[in-house]
């Protein structure tokens, strides 16, 4: 969900870590994590149809996977399909990212106008 000035204005259809219950403890455990972060910069030749960069890991989330002898990974975005892909081809598996959030291409680009680097993104269970 999009919030403004604490009223949802737009809701997303998303796709979410193969592995999408529970918080991504680790890298390689294709789980979406969960928390408060921060959209801190955008990359517009994503291999993905645009992509926002989310800021895991946090000091706590590199701390929990360090003290587990794992890294915590990264690289996690909220993006759109590869090129010729679409929702329509997933099928009953809508869950299929490596972490990351998913969203259709015409979803991402809206997101990419709307939404400026700095914002906040609670990402809940």
């Amino acid at each position: 969900m999009l919030f403004q000035n604490g009223y949802v204005v737009k809701t997303y259809q998303v796709c979410l870590g193969r592995n999408p219950v529970g918080h991504k403890m680790r890298e390689g455990d294709n789980r979406t994590p969960e928390g408060t972060y921060i959209l801190d910069f955008r990359n517009p030749k994503s291999t993905f149809h645009l992509s926002l960069h989310i800021s895991y890991p946090d000091r706590e989330d590199s701390l929990r996977a360090r003290q587990s002898g794992f890294s915590p990974g990264g690289g996690i975005m909220i993006h759109g399909f590869p090129d010729g892909f679409t929702m329509d081809d997933l099928g009953k598996q809508r869950d299929w990212t490596k972490g990351c959030i998913a969203v259709s291409n015409a979803d991402i680009e809206e997101i990419w106008q709307l939404v400026p680097d700095g914002t906040p993104i609670e990402i809940l269970p």
